[in-house]
């Protein structure tokens, strides 16, 4: 029988009953997204330290503080190191320069938006609300909010438009009438801090009002060098004042107000479209989204940890949806608040965005694709610069494609094979893929890079990879470090895809290519283990903690290179010797596929609801770091969640049962549309 996804999904619905910021729910469409509180909007500016804050950010509201504009990266001494006999520079070190380091790092930052917020007026206190009743119906997208405001109902409907950065919102209350409840648009300056936001400096920025009739209204902001356009909507009977610098209060006459709020910028041109118009084609966007993709349902199982891994999914999916579907690679926080100043990691896209191909819809992958396009002519001068042929692809960064000066991110090279994952990923689950073709540039660069980036061993006739270099388990020194294991595994894997990639696409193959792939490094392994790096014998004593990424050659990767007898004993290793409270999110999905491809589905399963800070999903369905104060969320747990998911319920190349990443006692699966993983 057919899957009954709507009533599982509608099962998931996220409940809030008081203003809870673990529980704050949030609408958006990959390229905007609006988080709000038990309210529906965001009635309360004031944040709590280590909780998420109330943002509305975007894909391209990113901005420079004054003087800041200007990327000296030719004023930046760069740390020099010996690499196969030449030297290569790298952003790595601010010694007497702490400055200019740390502009190049914060600058530029993604900002808030607006504030857009409930406000009563005496005797009513919008802080003194109660009975709240708020749900999001993952289905239609659309979060519903009823309270009460002393004895007075208010309810709120919000939801974001599918296809156009639109907040709207209905509103119904008797308070209205009477002109004690009104919304309120509240617009901070900048700031790079997690909740994107500075109310201490209205002199630094405008807002002016423009009113063009028929209760259409723009408020025109310039921030320093950033300019876009706020575009608002009222229904009859509304209309908007300015109240101070930059606030904004709408009113109305009657107990319903729809507002329409539109945020443009550069050269695009859309008009506000009215609440109705906005509901239909959110309702229609979310039915499809949840119909045409690929479905698991877990319910029917007897495991009591059945219904908590669904919810995790689902969730999960929504989420990744809202915050990393957009036109560009996501931060790691998505546009719920700022995680490193709102920049984001190259390393992380393929935990935000490859679940998408798996699940039947490739082109919400696509669409942040298209950004490697955009900045290969950056990742040609990058590996130029450094002495390298091909493009380096950069790990911290921006729309620009920009790297970021750092300690370990600019040594960091895991995120350089990518491209060619994703190719390979479209390649199998979606062969008609019009981004494939384009998409050859992408992987000649890519794979050019690698093979000069690899050093030749005279003495052991072979490539090998560093020093310099930063692993996927950052805590190595990156003088010190050879042949990580993922990192070789990785590279195989690529290069060997690469080859097959541009073969179909009847595309010449550098010999080189398969000359690296055939003389690549052993992975490294002692006492029938392996290592983190070949220079790290305690990887199980003195490193047993952060990312144990010696386990993702099996797991995220094919294994094609690794000895499964070998990969067995290191993960039971890591499961007994590991400080497993020092994982991160995204590191108990990616153990989990290692050990479902082992033949290990009870494991796998206990991998991915393990009891552990970092492992943390609160009500909303996010991944919270805790302890973390910076991180109350974290998306790459998710996508990774997602990732797993699709391997133990759809399979893998040479998986011969159904579902063989769960176990047959206690979990009962079906799975609709999942593409199969290599």
């Amino acid at each position: 029988m057919p899957i009954e996804r709507k009533r599982l999904v509608q099962e998931m619905n996220p409940k809030v009953h008081a203003w809870d910021p673990d529980s704050f729910l949030s609408v958006g469409n990959g390229n905007l997204a609006y988080t709000v509180d038990c309210t529906g909007t965001q009635s309360r500016i004031a944040h709590i330290k280590g909780k998420t804050p109330l943002c509305t950010l975007s894909s391209w509201g990113l901005h420079n503080y004054p003087g800041k504009e200007e990327k000296h990266y030719d004023r930046l001494r760069l740390k020099q190191y010996e690499h196969a006999g030449r030297t290569v520079g790298y952003m790595s070190d601010d010694t007497a320069q702490e400055e200019l380091f740390h502009d190049l790092r914060v600058n530029p930052h993604r900002c808030n938006l607006a504030h857009i917020g409930l406000q009563a007026s005496g005797p009513y206190d919008i802080n003194n609300g109660t009975s709240f009743t708020q749900e999001l119906d993952l289905y239609s997208g659309v979060i519903t909010s009823d309270f009460m405001v002393e004895d007075e109902p208010v309810q709120v409907h919000t939801l974001c438009h599918p296809k156009q950065d639109q907040l709207s919102f209905r509103l119904k209350s008797p308070l209205l009438k009477r002109g004690k409840l009104h919304l309120v648009l509240r617009f901070p300056y900048p700031s790079h801090d997690i909740t994107a936001s500075d109310y201490t400096k209205p002199e630094s920025h405008q807002s002016v009002l423009v009113e063009y009739g028929d209760g259409r209204y723009c408020i025109k902001r310039t921030v320093d060098t950033m300019h876009y356009e706020v575009h608002i909507l009222l229904s009859k009977h509304a209309c908007l004042r300015q109240s101070a610098t930059h606030e904004f209060i709408i009113t109305a006459s009657q107990e319903m107000l729809e507002v329409g709020v539109l945020f443009q910028h550069g050269q695009e041109r859309q008009e506000v479209v009215d609440f109705n118009q906005a509901l239909d084609a959110c309702t229609l966007h979310w039915a499809s989204f949840w119909q045409d993709g690929a479905f698991i349902d877990l319910s029917s199982s007897s495991d009591p940890r059945a219904q908590e891994l669904q919810r995790r999914g689902i969730l999960s999916r929504y989420l990744l949806a809202i915050q990393c579907s957009g036109n560009t690679p996501p931060p790691e926080t998505g546009l719920t608040c700022n995680s490193w100043y709102g920049k984001f990691h190259l390393e992380m896209h393929l935990l935000h965005a490859a679940h998408f191909a798996l699940y039947g819809q490739p082109h919400l992958l696509e669409r942040s694709l298209s950004y490697y396009l955009d900045i290969l002519p950056g990742a040609y001068e990058r590996a130029r610069s450094q002495g390298y042929q091909g493009g380096r692809w950069p790990k911290m960064t921006d729309p620009s494609g920009n790297d970021s000066p750092s300690a370990i991110g600019t040594l960091l090279c895991w995120q350089q094979p990518h491209p060619i994952f994703y190719g390979s990923l479209l390649r199998k689950t979606h062969p008609e893929s019009a981004l494939l073709s384009s998409w050859v540039p992408v992987v000649k660069a890519t794979a050019d890079f690698m093979v000069d980036y690899v050093i030749w061993d005279e003495k052991r006739k072979s490539y090998i990879i560093g020093p310099p270099v930063i692993p996927v388990q950052e805590n190595h020194d990156s003088e010190q470090t050879v042949n990580p294991t993922f990192e070789l595994s990785y590279w195989r894997w690529a290069l060997s895809e690469a080859i097959d990639f541009m073969e179909q696409f009847e595309q010449p193959v550098d010999p080189k290519w398969k000359h690296v792939l055939d003389n690549l490094a052993p992975l490294p392994m002692r006492d029938g283990l392996y290592l983190a790096q070949e220079n790290c014998p305690d990887t199980y004593t003195a490193y047993a903690y952060d990312h144990p990424s010696l386990l993702f050659s099996l797991g995220l990767l094919d294994g094609r290179d690794v000895d499964p007898k070998v990969m067995e004993q290191s993960l039971m290793h890591v499961m007994e010797k590991w400080q497993l409270n020092e994982l991160w999110g995204w590191d108990f999905p990616l153990m989990a596929m290692t050990a479902a491809r082992l033949g290990k589905p009870e494991m796998a399963l206990d991998l991915l609801l393990m009891d552990s800070p970092k492992n943390t999903y609160t009500q909303n369905g996010h991944n919270a770091q805790r302890p973390k104060e910076d991180l109350p969320l974290y998306l790459p747990g998710n996508g990774a969640l997602l990732l797993a998911l699709a391997l133990m319920a759809g399979g893998w190349e040479g998986s011969e049962t159904p579902y063989p990443g769960f176990p047959k006692e206690g979990w009962v699966v079906q799975a609709e549309g999942l593409k199969k993983f290599w």
